[in-house]
């Protein structure tokens, strides 16, 4: 099911259609109605102010036929075409920072109806390397953002920091898959980023044909004991079911993903990340007077496409 505030907008625009339809097909035609008694009472017409009083619409319906228009665009907008989103978190670091707000497109993907989330009309399906929007499989009222890493059928194996993929084979497919191999890694720099006090390590990840940069920190060690279990495999594999995707966080060290709670139901996703319409900068000094919620700059350099 969608969240709440998908639910309120389809409440809202219910509502507002509802009235304006209940006003144009039942009230409008009785205040007519009330005019043209009163002006027959009087044997002639009535001022201008008392005629105009008559057929004055409600509040309600005059708030309603005013906000209609306005909040059905939003709500096909937002249900069918792009949301916006903001990045709460640090996980998808470098790609995306904390006070990025971003559009999610939904037609990406399965297209569904924005409060039951049923399937409307089959699009495409996600590719290796998208950045991607999907209903937190533990609770699915929270949206999360990850990469999607591995897809149905292939074997994952994240080990030593060291991402291994073996791609499933699609029918009479003979090669290009079939086989375990490394993502390339590349340095790129160190100490750009912290986590806690330890620095970070940027490396350009070749995931498919997306090139895009991850941190990892080496000071800190796999919680592999956290890892999500799967049946026959190692604690650090995982076999991608049909119907689902593996996801990872470009924060690798930093990253509540696939890792630990396994895989995401096609029946999850919200939509492909593609752009950054803005981005804000956020003190960081505990001495500072001003709220961590002010946005203390903007951050231009960041606007553009999501890779």
């Amino acid at each position: 099911m969608a969240g709440y505030f998908a639910i309120f907008l389809v409440l809202l625009t219910l509502a507002s259609g509802l009235i304006w339809l209940l006003d144009a097909w039942v009230l409008a035609p009785k205040r007519q109605q009330r005019l043209v008694l009163a002006q027959s009472a009087i044997a002639g017409e009535l001022p201008e102010s008392a005629s105009q009083e008559l057929v004055k619409e409600p509040y309600i319906v005059e708030t309603a036929k005013s906000i209609f228009p306005v909040i059905a665009l939003i709500t096909l907008f937002r249900s069918f075409m792009y949301e916006p989103f903001q990045i709460p978190s640090g996980s998808m670091m470098p790609t995306l920072l904390v006070g990025d707000f971003i559009l999610v497109e939904k037609f990406s993907y399965d297209v569904k109806d924005p409060v039951w989330r049923k399937t409307l009309y089959s699009n495409k399906t996600p590719s290796r390397g998208d950045v991607a929007v999907f209903k937190y499989p533990e609770q699915p009222t929270v949206d999360f953002i990850k990469r999607i890493v591995g897809l149905p059928g292939d074997r994952v194996i994240y080990r030593n920091k060291q991402l291994f993929i073996q791609k499933a084979c699609a029918t009479e497919q003979t090669s290009g898959c079939g086989k375990l191999e490394i993502v390339d890694l590349q340095l790129k720099n160190e100490g750009e980023f912290f986590q806690e006090q330890y620095p970070q390590r940027r490396y350009t990840e070749q995931l498919g044909e997306v090139s895009h940069d991850i941190l990892q920190t080496p000071m800190r060690r796999e919680p592999t004991h956290m890892f999500y279990k799967q049946a026959n495999t190692d604690i650090d594999e995982f076999v991608v079911p049909e119907g689902h995707y593996f996801a990872l966080g470009d924060n690798r060290d930093n990253s509540r993903d696939g890792r630990f709670w396994g895989f995401v139901p096609a029946d999850n996703l919200v939509g492909k990340a593609v752009f950054i319409w803005m981005s804000f900068e956020f003190s960081d000094d505990a001495d500072s007077w001003l709220p961590g919620w002010v946005p203390v700059g903007v951050r231009f350099e960041r606007l553009g496409a999501i890779h």
